[in-house]
């Protein structure tokens, strides 16, 4: 007989380690990093969109696991659901039978998708993606596919192919045949189908990397132009679905847009079990799956397992019973609302955007000379440190959890779990409120800890 395995005496023997660990197993550079800005905290537990240190700490989490915990951490529900399908012992994964929870999430999701017919369920969104561009080239017989400037869509192989950034592409040529659009460009995308070779566009309705909307009009026109020259439009909604803009899917903030795929993952999993899943018209899956030669030539050894079926349905039902669209759009326009009316106050402050609990907050050069000559230092050093200046005091005075919204951008994209509530917006407000003060008296710990920025970027070049 095999020895007991006893997580909770691993973890209490070798939890200390965990940032040793991981620098001497896995990325190396991402212990290094959280360290020189101060993010190396230790996290003992979570639930819902706040977690605790080991000194009873609470922290606000206002980043969601990148838009992964779009019911919180450890919803009951979800727990429940995947208590009970470990319970039922499922024949799971014979990949020679139907059973029956894919097909009920399917069912789920595609109600909400109403001119949609069809679903594979994949791991991830990178993997929803890939799907996405594999099923459009070979129901076009295209080979190349645009995207936008400036998207995200995933870093594995295919994805990176439509990745708006350089950073990320660099050195891993040769990728997909490809072209990048501007977001909202009609023209610029019409020349390029009038080449007869593009199976499809890719876009975010809002993009990831500095939560820029696409223009009113532009994805039903868009639409028109595709089809007309015989092409697909496909939705990468794996961030903005889900309700985080205020609606299910964010393209549907515009009438009459009705994309022929669409790319959904990361809140679907309830924070628990990866899951992707790539909706598509009929006559699409029908072209790739045209014979049962063809039934395993596209799929994926962990795709569809009980597990994640679960956990998705339940994620459905608790967004359904409990109204987490609408309060995802109600408490995201108290939050957009609330910092919009500090730009008059703060010179450093250039705009706020987005939609739903997806909002962008931007920094620009301030008009006043003492600031200006602090903001033009830094954007010397490197163009993006003044927001990192931001993120770091809301974390280490304020115990709020935010992100930058991209590499060498000022800003700071704020994607919290759907569930927070008018007490989370006011915290998050007045915590903001108060780095504004600090950056804007002209000294302080706030521009001492841009130096230490500065210096660390001169050394990286």
């Amino acid at each position: 007989m095999s020895k007991e395995f006893d997580l909770g005496a691993l973890l209490a023997e070798r939890g200390g380690e965990r940032y040793e660990l991981h620098g001497k197993y896995l990325n190396h550079q991402l212990p290094r990093m959280l360290h020189t800005i101060g993010f190396d905290k230790v996290y003992e537990r979570a639930e819902g969109a706040h977690f605790w240190d080991a000194d009873g700490n609470d922290y606000l989490d206002m980043l969601a696991g990148f838009g992964v915990m779009g019911l919180g951490r450890h919803h009951p529900v979800v727990r429940k659901a995947l208590h009970d399908v470990l319970d039922a012992q499922l024949a799971d994964l014979t990949r020679f039978d139907c059973q029956p929870l894919p097909g009920l999430l399917a069912e789920r999701l595609l109600a909400h998708s109403p001119h949609l017919d069809r679903v594979f369920f994949g791991n991830s969104g990178t993997e929803s993606v890939e799907t996405a561009l594999k099923f459009a080239r070979f129901a076009t017989g295209r080979p190349r596919v645009l995207y936008c400037e400036h998207a995200f869509h995933g870093l594995t192989t295919g994805s990176l192919s439509v990745n708006g950034e350089a950073g990320f592409r660099d050195g891993f040529a040769p990728l997909l045949p490809d072209t990048a659009v501007p977001l909202g460009d009609l023209d610029a995308l019409a020349r390029e189908l009038r080449k007869g070779d593009v199976a499809a566009l890719i876009v975010e309705p809002i993009q990831g990397k500095g939560v820029h909307e696409a223009p009113p009009g532009y994805l039903r026109a868009a639409q028109e132009l595709l089809h007309r020259h015989k092409a697909l439009l496909i939705a990468d909604e794996v961030q903005t679905g889900l309700g985080r803009t205020g609606d299910f899917y964010a393209y549907q903030h515009e009438e009459g847009v009705e994309p022929d795929l669409v790319c959904v993952a990361k809140a679907l999993s309830g924070g628990y079990v990866p899951v992707g899943a790539t909706l598509g018209k009929d006559w699409i899956f029908k072209k790739v799956y045209s014979s049962m030669d063809r039934v395993l030539v596209h799929s994926a050894s962990f795709g569809a397992n009980a597990q994640a079926m679960a956990a998705g349905l339940a994620v459905l039902s608790v967004m359904e019973n409990d109204q987490i669209v609408a309060n995802s759009r109600a408490v995201g326009e108290r939050l957009k609302s609330r910092l919009a009316g500090l730009t008059d106050t703060y010179e450093l402050l250039a705009d706020v955007r987005g939609r739903g609990l997806m909002i962008g907050i931007e920094f620009g050069r301030p008009s006043s000379l003492k600031l200006r000559s602090r903001w033009t230092m830094l954007q010397a050093a490197r163009k993006g440190l003044f927001a990192q200046m931001v993120v770091v005091p809301l974390l280490q005075r304020h115990r709020i959890l935010t992100q930058v919204s991209g590499d060498h951008l000022e800003v700071i994209k704020l994607i919290p779990p759907l569930i927070v509530d008018e007490a989370d917006v006011d915290r998050f407000v007045d915590a903001f409120t108060d780095v504004m003060d600090d950056a804007h008296s002209g000294g302080g710990l706030m521009w001492d800890f841009g130096k230490t920025l500065i210096k660390q970027a001169v050394a990286n070049r």
